[in-house]
């Protein structure tokens, strides 16, 4: 999850990924029926066909990543699906690169003609880092709600967490003076993981509303500058340094008080 910033802008990505992808689908379905039809009448052959399938499975990936890459939230078959269609993408493009080389290397073809499929290959290359960066973020977010919910459950050691009470409370407004002060000081966006209410959280019955969880370790110098700050200006919050109790990985600083369970309903 982000801030408020960072959500506008990815949803402003995600609708244009997502309408540049369905409007590729649209085309691609459309161009799929004609040739069949005229595969059906002998007028084409059956390779053109099957040419056209593989851009529309092509298109069909697209699509789903347009939906998924950009997301603010992601189910684990969800994050599946996204990685397979991503590898089918790059796979597709890596062929299409070798089969032009071939061309090339033979003097069949000029050499300025791979230019096009390398930079398709390079889009695909980011896409697969981009969705393999989306599922190691929802890991992450997954393993820190397990030590979130170690600290309710179970008597969590000191060396391993530490909460610190502030005055008890945390609003947005103070989460904004935050962003901006962590920006001036470290020339770069906070790293939010998760911001309010977030799947991962109310499907473990967390009640994460009006807190944020930060992936910072304490320890290192962003993270000691962050609740540095957080002390000066008595806001409330826990940082966890490593697993707790064997449950998960993930040192975070959360901000806020404690996640509470929510009430049956909610």
């Amino acid at each position: 999850m982000r801030s408020f910033l960072g959500l506008l802008v990815c949803a402003t990505l995600a609708a244009a990924q997502t309408g540049a992808a369905n409007l590729e689908l649209e085309k691609a379905k459309a161009g799929l029926e004609k040739l069949r039809a005229l595969v059906e009448a002998g007028a084409v052959p059956q390779t053109q066909l099957v040419q056209a399938e593989e851009t529309l499975a092509d298109a069909q990936d697209a699509a789903l990543l347009g939906r998924t890459l950009y997301g603010e939230e992601l189910t684990d078959a969800q994050s599946e699906a996204m990685m397979a269609a991503a590898d089918r993408r790059l796979q597709r493009r890596s062929q299409a690169f070798e089969r032009t080389k071939k061309l090339v290397d033979a003097g069949v073809a000029p050499a300025v003609s791979l230019d096009e499929f390398q930079e398709d290959l390079d889009s695909a290359l980011k896409e697969c880092d981009l969705a393999a960066s989306r599922v190691l973020q929802l890991h992450e977010l997954t393993a820190n709600a397990e030590i979130e919910r170690a600290l309710l459950e179970t008597s969590v050691p000191p060396l391993l967490s530490e909460r610190h009470e502030g005055d008890g409370v945390f609003n947005m407004s103070r989460f904004a003076r935050i962003e901006a002060a962590f920006h001036h000081h470290f020339g770069k966006r906070l790293p939010v993981s998760a911001m309010g209410e977030t799947d991962v959280h109310r499907s473990m019955g967390f009640d994460h509303r009006g807190r944020v969880d930060v992936a910072l370790h304490p320890d290192q110098p962003e993270g000691v500058w962050l609740r540095t700050y957080l002390d000066e200006k008595h806001i409330p919050y826990f940082v966890f340094r490593q697993a707790v109790a064997g449950k998960a990985t993930g040192a975070h600083i959360h901000l806020g008080t404690v996640s509470g369970q929510l009430a049956h309903g909610d």
